[in-house]
């Protein structure tokens, strides 16, 4: 992967988002496994300093759960989603996209 990762485009598909990288690589990853691994605190825990992991209660997530209503990029380095259900506490950092694009 290269040290300066960078987004060029994003575009929201039907049912997927679309990346385009500065290294002219593509990512397609499904709106179900962005929001299934929403990296924040609640969704995907925070560890204390003893490394317990705290996070909130598992949510049955309905059609808007997986619904983009907004995209925004944060600095040079991540993307905060907005979706339909009100959740956009996740930051999706460049590298973790690139390797949701694996899944």
């Amino acid at each position: 992967m290269k040290e300066n990762l960078s987004i060029e485009d994003l575009l929201l598909l039907d049912t997927e988002l679309a990346i385009k990288w500065n290294d002219d690589e593509q990512t397609f990853i499904s709106l179900k496994i962005l929001r299934d691994h929403c990296p924040c605190a609640f969704c995907s825990g925070e560890t204390d300093a003893l490394g317990n992991i705290y996070k909130g209660s598992p949510k049955k997530l309905g059609e808007n759960g997986y619904t983009i209503v907004k995209l925004e990029k944060v600095g040079h380095y991540a993307v905060r989603i907005f979706w339909g259900d009100h959740h956009a506490d996740g930051l999706f950092t460049y590298e973790f996209l690139r390797k949701l694009g694996d899944i």
